[in-house]
């Protein structure tokens, strides 16, 4: 018979049917014998878990439902997972009968609170504020009075070291901050913000030129702690009044001559010479050389009625609360205190400053 590919137009000859045992063929082997094997539809596990098949000798069992069943675990966790069916809520309007249920709005969130001032002082104002790398370099090339650098914290940038250097050298406060903080004050900060002073500060030697032009004993007033800008600027207002020669105050833990210590004082700074030292120790020590009594005020000294406040003197008027420093105190040649017949325990510091001024110029005879 040919083959049916060589007879074009004839289809594949049917296979013959297998022999069954109604043609007397019978299997030999196990099979002959043995038990038919069940069909693949009776729901049965494939593998059985009381015979084992693998060669850790555990039994496995076959995994005939879903993914995640409600009927037990399929983790090694060994907790039950649920069916993800879709969204739980039902859309739509609720079944007639059945109130709709409405979730409660979130509780409005509390205002956040306003930042902390700088180094717990009073923040500073934002009138004479230089924002931006050139104008602060400028402005400490051409010599005007800096209060303080605020710098970004994180490593410095070529330009913004060399600032930084300028301005440790002239003995200029440097604060790291974040830069949250810069950002509040001024958005094209470049990582750094400077405070210029209101007025220009004077030198200690243009107080005692000022003393010797009116041929008068120099009389100084040094400020120990001060942080109040309206405290300062009425100080510095009595003491012009009283005739002093000059106003000192500390670089550091203390206000300088913002603008709102420039209207405090009235325009008083402008007749006034202002110094500003790095400290006040060395500072009394110096005026002590040059035979400058210091007398600092203190709730343990003497009464100033009894005190010889006469020649050339520097009074030393510490902060409200505080007082002055142990170490100023230790340095200073007197100590002289204003009698309370109150219950509070202290005055003001501008206050108890301008006492004090007009008892010296009262025992000096008003000239």
């Amino acid at each position: 018979m040919p083959y049916y590919d060589d007879l074009p137009g004839r289809r594949k000859p049917p296979r013959p049917a297998s022999p069954g045992p109604e043609d007397g063929y019978r299997p030999r082997g196990k099979k002959a014998n043995g038990p038919a094997k069940p069909p693949r539809w009776d729901n049965k596990p494939r593998f059985s878990e009381d015979k084992p098949r693998f060669h850790d000798d555990k039994p496995r069992r076959r995994d005939d439902g879903p993914r995640f069943r409600d009927d037990g675990p399929r983790f090694h966790d060994d907790k039950p997972r649920l069916r993800d069916d879709g969204p739980r809520r039902r859309e739509g309007p609720p079944p007639p009968g059945r109130p709709e249920r409405r979730t409660p709005p979130p509780p409005a969130r509390p205002p956040r609170p306003a930042p902390p001032p700088f180094d717990g002082e009073a923040p500073l104002p934002r009138e004479n504020l230089l924002a931006g790398r050139n104008p602060i370099r400028e402005a400490l090339k051409s010599g005007r009075d800096i209060e303080r650098l605020l710098v970004a914290r994180g490593d410095l940038s070529g330009s913004a070291r060399e600032i930084v250097a300028m301005a440790r050298e002239r003995h200029i406060v440097v604060q790291r901050v974040d830069r949250a903080r810069l950002d509040e004050l001024s958005p094209t900060h470049q990582g750094m913000i400077a405070f210029a002073s209101a007025f220009r500060y004077a030198q200690v030697e243009d107080m005692f030129a000022l003393a010797r032009a009116r041929g008068e004993d120099v009389l100084l007033v040094i400020l120990d702690g001060v942080t109040d800008p309206h405290n300062l600027g009425a100080i510095i207002r009595s003491a012009e009044c009283a005739g002093a020669h000059g106003v000192i105050i500390p670089e550091r833990r203390a206000v300088g001559l913002t603008p709102a210590a420039v209207r405090a004082s009235a325009g008083a700074v402008e007749h006034l010479p202002v110094a500003r030292v790095t400290n006040l120790a060395r500072l009394m020590e110096t005026l002590q050389q040059q035979g400058v009594w210091v007398a600092a005020a203190d709730m343990q000294g003497e009464n100033y009625l009894e005190v010889d406040l006469t020649g050339p003197l520097a009074l030393v008027v510490g902060a409200e609360g505080e007082g002055v420093s142990r170490l100023v105190l230790e340095r200073s040649d007197r100590r002289i205190a204003l009698p309370l017949a109150g219950k509070i325990d202290s005055l003001n510091a501008s206050v108890a400053a301008g006492i004090l001024l007009y008892e010296v110029r009262r025992q000096r005879g008003w000239r």
